[in-house]
């Protein structure tokens, strides 16, 4: 199918303003907002509640709801399934700010005065794929800027939007597991069909209950079927099992027309493509997503906090780190290793390497951890160690998730090359970061790569072999970037800033990290260089190479024509 004519069919008429927008851009606004002579009236407001059975609820910021209903506690404050329950509250609380209006349009805790900041107007509470269609309907006829939150799990701000309709899907809570899933007539095997408001934690324990596992991330509120799968979703099983998007079977999306469709394979296979990593909210209202299962296991989890007093410290541990890192790729372990900046009294930096051993036991996970810790005491003190044996359901995901803080983040894929090559270097960019001023450095171990290996002997040999389930995947036609089919990692930069941060500091905060922090992570992110799509930079310049690199350059898809 043509790339322009599969936009079209699918965006419909919002592509067309979209287009119009980029190129007669000299109208201030390309949709319709308050204020404007065609914006909604209270009337059709009215009818529109009506015809969703009185779904359609005020939107508000966070701080706001709050203040309507006696104020939240702290820990109200910064739970993501509380927020997951606000339609107008993000996890990441800068981005129901406004920050770039004249003046600034800002609602922030504890406020007695509120703007409608970055938060959409109204918002629908869905519980029918008739009423996501009732939705978008309205927002083509009055030519609304339309908004997607499953979660609010969003760090580039896509799940909220100024003056726009939001369709909330948090009460698409069905689950139904299949032994015998099938698709076009071909037998898939095991499967669960997924609701897009179930969180990943809810989902783990009902798939315990039939003895299955899926690929999913340890964020307790993601939902499975929303933004993460569509980004990619990568996951601690990846190693074993490989990406979300690699294990999803089908969608059920309504699109910009309307249209409820079944999207695999067989049906609508280039819609297909592009759910899978093409782009969180990108081609319509995902309601339900069809996701393969495994037969559950056992792991050990293993948890072990160290803490340094310098960056050079931190360099030296994270070079330990990459030298040892193929230490664990037959045991197909996935990892994620935190580094944080403690509070400004605090002069130490505390590290976490959180790892989970499918099917391996804690004597053996222990012994294989054993040869990096050993190197890691000798730059930085162990101050707690866990280690359990646990079904896997149990040892992915927490009970809920702490949000509810201002911050600006970024990443990159790391390929195996770096860590192979340049163990030295990648310590390096961590001492040059901390030193640069960065908050935290989030790693992840969740992807595969490929080693090299020279055979001496009469003649150099020189041979490749790949490891982790997402690097065999390779074959898999999706529209991810397809850098993630050779990264060891995926590393993730992010800054933090309080309530109380001027504008121009915030700014600062912002152009520090564009300018100078994200230039240094690129170091090991080699000419490939990309970014996961759900954690990337909002701001990110090169947006179509790290990000998009796939849709455009595959063939017979979007670039020649769009």
């Amino acid at each position: 199918m043509a790339g322009l004519a599969f936009l079209l069919k699918q965006l419909g008429c919002a592509c067309v303003v979209l287009l119009l927008c980029v190129s007669f851009a000299g109208a201030h606004y390309c949709r319709t907002v308050p204020g404007d002579p065609s914006f909604p009236s209270d009337e059709e407001w009215k009818n529109l509640n009506s015809s969703v059975s009185g779904r359609l609820v005020k939107a508000v910021p966070s701080a706001q709801f709050c203040n309507m209903h006696g104020g939240c506690t702290d820990a109200e404050w910064t739970s993501a399934a509380f927020r997951a329950d606000i339609p107008g509250a993000m996890n990441q609380v800068n981005w129901e700010q406004d920050y770039e209006s004249i003046p600034p349009s800002i609602c922030e805790r504890n406020s007695t005065v509120c703007g409608q900041g970055n938060v959409p107007i109204y918002a629908i509470l869905a519980e029918s794929i008739e009423d996501v269609q009732i939705g978008i309907a309205f927002s083509s006829t009055h030519n609304l800027r339309l908004a997607v939150k499953a979660s609010g799990h969003d760090y580039l701000g896509r799940s909220t939007a100024r003056s726009s309709l939001l369709i909330s899907t948090h009460k698409f809570q069905n689950i139904t597991f299949a032994e015998n899933f099938t698709v076009g007539g071909y037998n898939e095997g095991s499967a669960v069909t997924v609701g897009s408001g179930v969180p990943l934690n809810t989902l783990y324990q009902a798939a315990k209950e039939q003895g299955k596992i899926f690929v999913g991330g340890v964020a307790a509120t993601v939902v499975a079927a929303g933004g993460y799968v569509q980004g990619g979703g990568h996951s601690a099983l990846s190693p074993l099992l490989g990406l979300a998007s690699d294990n999803v079977l089908e969608f059920e999306v309504v699109t910009a027309n309307s249209t409820c469709l079944k999207v695999n394979e067989k049906e609508n296979a280039d819609l297909f493509w592009a759910l899978r990593g093409g782009g969180a909210g990108s081609w319509g209202v995902v309601v339900s997503a069809t996701f393969r299962t495994f037969p559950t296991f056992n792991a050990t989890y293993s948890l072990v906090w160290m803490v340094v007093n310098d960056t050079a410290a931190i360099g030296s541990i994270m070079a330990s780190h990459a030298k040892h890192i193929f230490d664990w790729d037959d045991l197909h372990m996935g990892q994620y290793f935190y580094v944080y900046k403690n509070a400004t009294a605090d002069p130490y930096t505390t590290l976490a390497f959180t790892s989970f051993f499918p099917r391996v036991s804690p004597v053996d996970a222990a012994a294989a951890l054993k040869p990096f810790l050993d190197d890691a005491q000798e730059f930085g003190q162990i101050v707690s160690q866990q280690l359990d044996e646990l079904n896997i359901n149990d040892g992915v995901t927490a009970a809920d998730d702490v949000v509810g803080e201002n911050g600006v983040l970024g990443s990159r894929l790391i390929p195996a090359s770096a860590y192979r090559d340049h163990p030295g270097i990648v310590g390096q960019v961590y001492t040059q970061l901390f030193d640069a001023g960065a908050d935290a450095v989030l790693g992840h171990l969740v992807a595969g790569g490929r080693n090299h290996i020279v055979a001496q002997g009469v003649l150099c040999t020189h041979l490749e072999y790949i490891t982790g389930k997402v690097s065999e995947n390779a074959h898999i036609d999706s529209a991810i970037h397809p850098a993630w089919r050779t990264a060891k990692t995926h590393v993730i930069l992010a800054n933090v800033w309080e309530d109380s941060t001027s504008l121009p500091n915030i700014s600062s905060i912002q152009n520090t990290f564009k300018d100078t922090q994200l230039p240094i992570l690129e170091q090991i992110a080699g000419i490939s260089g990309a970014a996961y799509s759900n954690e990337a930079d909002s701001l990110e310049e090169d947006f179509k190479t790290y990000v998009l690199r796939t849709q455009l350059s595959a063939p017979g898809r979007y670039q020649e024509e769009v």
